[in-house]
């Protein structure tokens, strides 16, 4: 029996032998004189693949062949296949591992050469960071803006960032107070955390930011969502995890139980929508430098004017701007004398 089969005699089995089978089973046995199977004949392709195959046995006593049970014959064709699909699957996994090898070599000398390389294509930004964070050593700094991020991408994320933290990797991540109200964030917070992951919020806006073993520096491109850009060059490595960690001081720690850290964060909010409304950005703006939906920032502002007790945008303005006012006289003044 020939070892050798492929997909087109799977489907010569499926179909015109396997219904030569079928007729030989009903009938019995087939007669190595019938003309269905002579040289020529209907049947002659599909009767020479089951004789190859084993299904059809010849008895010579009485020259005639018989059907064999396909349970008796399967493991004869499924074993082999599935060694050489082992085979191949350990190639492929040593030729991964080559490239992976070279891929590394090649970023790690790569900054000489390139000091900034643009990324572009979502494809290839995520499979850049994936070898990125793969080779991380011992830190990863990243700032990730406009509050919750979809559950698809921390999927992703969660195993990837896990086996960086399981070599020792030390992970600090930065988030916009507004994705502390996504059950999804918080339960890949809680997760990472648990593994040694340091996680803060922050209420300004920031841009996307993320920093391997303070070597390599991935910022997005301005061309959109699509492009990025991969920085080696030292300086300006060293002057974005600067602004790291400024942000980073000012932040506060990821935690749903500590209800004074949660007042202060409500006050963030506050102030920062106020400070939007005041400065005069649009909605659209101002709710992607708070991190949240238009509709949700719309919500902010709706409790803005029901807190100062006015009806329209231009009232709430003039009404916060005389609460400044009297505010900045009250601190010039100072405390009453005693």
């Amino acid at each position: 029996m020939s070892l050798e089969y492929d997909a087109a005699h799977r489907r010569l089995l499926q179909n015109d032998a396997g219904e030569l089978f079928q007729k030989v089973v009903l009938e019995g046995s087939l007669a190595a004189s019938d003309e269905r199977i002579a040289a020529g004949g209907p049947d002659h392709e599909s009767f020479v693949f089951l004789v190859d195959l084993g299904l059809l046995a010849l008895d010579p006593t009485k020259e005639v062949y018989l059907p064999v049970d396909p349970a008796t014959v399967q493991s004869r064709v499924v074993a082999p296949m599935g060694q050489r699909a082992a085979e191949l699957l350990a190639e492929s996994t040593s030729w991964a591992n080559t490239f992976a090898d070279l891929g590394l070599a090649y970023r790690r000398t790569a900054p000489s050469d390139l000091p900034i390389v643009e990324l572009r294509g979502l494809p290839n930004i995520n499979r850049f960071l994936t070898a990125a964070v793969g080779d991380a050593q011992s830190e990863l700094l990243t700032a990730q803006p406009d509050g919750a991020r979809p559950t698809a991408i921390l999927d992703q994320a969660i195993e990837r960032d896990k086996r960086a933290l399981a070599r020792g990797v030390r992970m600090r991540t930065l988030y916009q107070h507004s994705a502390r109200r996504s059950v999804a964030t918080r339960e890949y917070v809680e997760e990472v955390m648990q593994f040694g992951a340091e996680v803060r919020t922050l209420d300004e806006f920031f841009n996307r930011l993320i920093v391997v073993d303070r070597r390599l520096a991935i910022v997005p491109g301005i061309d959109g969502s699509d492009v990025a850009m991969a920085i080696h060059d030292p300086s300006l490595v060293a002057y974005l995890v600067d602004i790291f960690e400024r942000f980073w001081e000012r932040g506060q720690v990821f935690s749903d139980r500590e209800s004074s850290t949660e007042r202060d964060i409500a006050e963030d909010v506050h102030k920062m929508t106020v400070r939007m409304l005041v400065e005069g950005h649009s909605d659209n703006a101002s709710a992607k430098r708070v991190g949240v939906s238009t509709r949700t920032y719309a919500g902010y502002v709706a409790s803005l004017k029901n807190e100062y007790g006015v009806e329209t945008r231009f009232q709430l303005g003039y009404a916060i701007g005389q609460q400044e006012i009297r505010d900045r006289d009250a601190a010039e003044d100072g405390p009453p004398p005693e």
